[in-house]
């Protein structure tokens, strides 16, 4: 089908507005993406109704712990990915498509998908697993379905996506994990095949859009976990983001053509959240690795654990969620 945000040109040139790399497509060429193309002076969409998995998931695998945690949500992912990360966990569904030309899915209408989900009992759906921009079409339509029927929609992405691409789910998103992989451009280009600053921007447009938004950074030691530049991550959530925006500092597991690189320690990743609150972030968590405190949930006021976590399971502390048990202090977050 056609593709949003393409713009034809007279000489049979497409050029792609959906993500910041901003595609100049020549006749039968796909993006970097893998799986948007221009046919015949056309952007199409190779996946507008591809999907490769579902899941009822509990939301905080997202992971999401602020937003109506304890709940499930409907997962739904497509394929092909705008970066080309060098670790990516999901490769075969995220790179086959550039790599390869291959796009393995099933099709699926966003009708069938929002029926699935309510009939379910899903809180939500999270459009995930690859890079949700990507199957924009399908997101857009999906989403918007799903909020005439009361189901608020989700996104868990790497943040690079066009201002006009943003601005268009503003009305149908209503929260988002997004992965700061890094606070150095250098970084993004060599290991993403990506840039620091669009993802910077995003960050600041979703806030003010007012989406519910959590940050994740995958700290890979050697690489992306220098003192320095994560100080520099925490004081931007802090100082652009706001110091109630939780932060997940998630354990590397080697994978893809990094499968080889050791994996983060779990002493250093509470090192890691020491730092982020000794720089005024109040809701630093750590994931990917047991520990014992980077999982539970503080009051800023007081210092009570108000919600306690053991993997995904959630226990609410209190009688009313998104209330401090102990000095009655409110919480940010989307509770109910």
């Amino acid at each position: 089908m056609p593709a949003a945000f393409g713009e034809s040109r007279p000489d049979g040139l497409v050029d792609c507005r959906l993500c910041a790399h901003h595609c100049r497509l020549a006749s039968g060429q796909r993006g970097r993406c893998g799986v948007r193309a221009n046919l015949r002076g056309t952007l199409v969409s190779l996946v507008s109704n591809v999907v490769t998995g579902t899941a009822m998931d509990p939301v905080e695998k997202k992971p999401l712990y602020h937003f109506l945690p304890g709940t499930r949500t409907f997962s739904v992912g497509s394929a092909g990915c705008n970066f080309s990360c060098l670790f990516c966990q999901n490769h075969e569904i995220s790179r086959d498509p550039a790599e390869t030309g291959k796009i393995v899915g099933r099709q699926a209408e966003a009708d069938i998908l929002v029926d699935l989900a309510r009939r379910q009992s899903a809180a939500s759906m999270a459009f995930t697993y690859n890079e949700p921009t990507v199957f924009f079409e399908l997101m857009f339509a999906a989403s918007g379905l799903a909020r005439q029927q009361g189901l608020r929609s989700l996104m868990v992405t790497n943040g690079f996506m066009s201002e006009d691409c943003l601005m268009s789910l503003r009305r149908r998103i209503c929260a988002a994990n997004v992965d700061l992989k890094s606070f150095s451009d250098a970084f993004y280009r060599k290991y993403c095949g990506g840039r620091l600053q669009p993802v910077l921007d995003n960050l600041k447009r979703m806030k003010a859009l007012g989406w519910w938004l959590e940050v994740t950074t995958l700290v890979i030691p050697g690489i992306n976990d220098s003192t320095a530049e994560l100080r520099e991550a925490a004081r931007f959530i802090r100082d652009e983001l706001g110091p109630d925006t939780p932060w997940h500092l998630s354990g590397f597991h080697g994978a893809y053509h990094m499968a080889d690189h050791p994996d983060t320690p779990a002493g250093q990743l509470e090192d890691c959240w020491a730092l982020a609150r000794g720089e005024g972030l109040h809701f630093v968590y750590v994931g990917n690795v047991i520990s014992a405190v980077g999982g539970n949930t503080y009051c800023p006021q007081c210092g009570a654990v108000c919600i306690e976590r053991q993997g995904w399971r959630v226990r609410l502390k209190g009688a009313t969620a998104g209330i401090c048990p102990s000095c009655g202090q409110e919480l940010p977050g989307v509770w109910r």
